[in-house]
C-alpha cells in the first residue's frame, strides 16, 4: 500500500425549522406557486410540510425531475440556511466528475471550483464531492470516485496518529449498482481487490487496531463494482437507521479532536429515499449568515432522516461545501469564495 499522509477533512452544515428571521438574507426570488401564469403542481408536498420552500423557479430552466428547496429557519432545532436538490431517478441521473487518481498515486490534474467544473461540462446541479489533499505538486483523491464504472479515486486504506500504530479503516461510500442506490463501507487492498461491506470495521482510536479488512472481515465482502459512486464519510443513515459511523471510520483523533463530531460546521451530504428520490444537501455554517454555525454529524443525519432518506453519506464539508443550480450559488461558502475540489456530484437529465 502506498504510504500517504493521513489527512482528515471535515464537512459541516446548518439547519432550522420555523419562519425566516430578520438576520437571514431575504429570498432572491418571489415566493409563490405560479410560474408562467399557470399553477405549478408541487412535486414533493411532504417536504413543503416540513417547512422547506420550493425555490426551483428562482433558477433558469431547471429540468423536469429536479426540484430545489430552501430550509426553514431551523433544522433539528438549530438555526440554519440549507438547500436541497431533489431528483426523481426515473427522469434524472447522477454522475461524478473527478481528478484521475485511481490508486492514490497522485495526479497533475488541477483541482477546480464547482463553478469551474460546471464550466468544463455544464450540468443542472453541481455539488462538491469527496475528500482530497495536495502534496508535492500533485493532487490526491482520499475518497472513492467512480463514473461510468471507471474508478478515479479510492477511499484511504490506512491511518495513524503516530506513524507507529497503524489502523486499517473501512470508509463510507454512496453507490449506484444494478439501478439501486445504497451506502456502505469499502476497503481497497492496494491491488486488484476492492471490497464493499454492509457494516464497518469497528475501529476506534481508543482501542488497538482491528485486523486488515479482507474478503471475510468485518463480514463477508462483496466486490466493489458500482456504475457510479462517491466516497466520503461518515455514513449517516443505513437502511433507515441512524448510523453516524465516524468513530469506526476513524475520523478525528483522541484529545481535542474527539470533540469535532459534535461541533457545528457547513456540511454536504447525499441521500436516497425508498421511493427513488436522490437528495443532495448543503448548509451554511461558521457564521457566514449571523447565528448560523452549521450542524453536527448527528444533526445532519436527523435532517436527512426527516426528509425520508433511508441511506445517506456525509461528504467533504466546511469550506468545500457548495451547491450550484444552473451554475448559480445557493449557500455562502465559508471561505468567502468557492474552494477548488477534487470531485463533484452532478445531476443531469437521462
Amino acid at each position: 500500500m502506498k504510504r500517504i499522509p493521513f489527512i482528515i477533512l471535515v464537512c459541516l452544515a446548518a439547519s432550522c425549522s420555523g419562519s425566516a428571521s430578520a438576520d437571514i438574507p431575504g429570498w432572491r426570488w418571489t415566493d409563490g406557486e405560479v410560474q408562467g401564469g399557470e399553477a405549478v403542481t408541487e412535486p414533493h408536498p411532504s417536504i413543503v410540510e416540513l417547512g422547506w420552500t420550493n425555490v426551483t423557479a428562482a433558477f433558469t430552466a431547471v429540468p423536469e425531475g429536479i426540484a430545489v428547496y430552501r430550509s426553514p429557519e431551523a433544522l433539528d432545532g438549530v438555526k440554519a440556511v440549507a438547500y436541497i436538490a431533489v431528483a426523481d431517478l426515473q427522469k434524472i441521473t447522477w454522475d461524478v466528475y473527478s481528478i484521475d487518481d485511481p490508486a492514490i498515486l497522485g495526479t497533475t490534474d488541477e483541482l477546480r471550483t464547482p463553478s469551474a467544473w460546471f464550466a468544463w461540462k455544464p450540468a443542472p446541479v453541481v455539488m462538491n464531492g469527496g475528500y482530497f489533499f495536495a502534496e508535492g505538486g500533485k493532487r490526491y483523491n482520499a475518497s472513492v470516485a467512480v463514473s461510468g464504472g471507471r474508478t478515479r479515486g479510492v477511499n484511504i486504506n490506512y491511518a495513524s496518529q503516530d506513524w507507529e500504530t497503524m489502523y486499517y479503516p473501512t470508509r463510507g461510500v454512496f453507490q449506484e449498482k444494478d439501478g439501486k442506490c445504497s451506502v456502505g463501507w469499502t476497503y481497497w487492498t492496494g491491488g486488484a481487490r476492492h471490497f464493499f461491506y454492509n457494516q464497518p470495521a469497528a475501529n476506534s482510536w481508543s482501542r488497538d487496531p482491528l485486523p486488515t479488512p479482507s474478503a471475510q472481515f468485518p463480514e463477508e465482502a462483496q466486490d466493489f463494482a458500482p456504475q457510479t459512486a462517491i466516497g466520503g464519510g461518515p455514513v449517516l443513515l443505513k437502511d433507515g437507521k441512524l448510523v453516524n459511523s465516524w468513530e469506526a471510520e476513524l475520523f478525528y483523533g483522541n484529545g481535542a479532536d474527539d470533540k469535532m463530531p459534535k461541533a457545528r460546521h457547513p456540511r454536504t451530504a447525499i441521500g436516497v429515499t425508498a421511493d427513488g428520490l436522490l437528495i443532495l444537501f448543503v448548509c451554511e455554517g461558521r457564521g457566514m449568515t449571523e447565528g448560523v454555525a452549521g450542524l453536527t454529524f448527528e444533526e445532519e443525519a436527523h435532517v436527512l432522516q426527516s426528509l425520508a432518506c433511508t441511506d445517506a453519506l456525509n461528504l467533504d464539508g466546511g469550506g468545500s461545501s457548495c451547491l450550484l443550480v444552473q451554475g448559480s450559488d445557493t449557500i455562502k461558502e465559508s471561505d468567502g469564495e468557492q474552494r477548488p475540489v477534487a470531485s463533484v456530484v452532478i445531476l443531469k437529465e437521462k
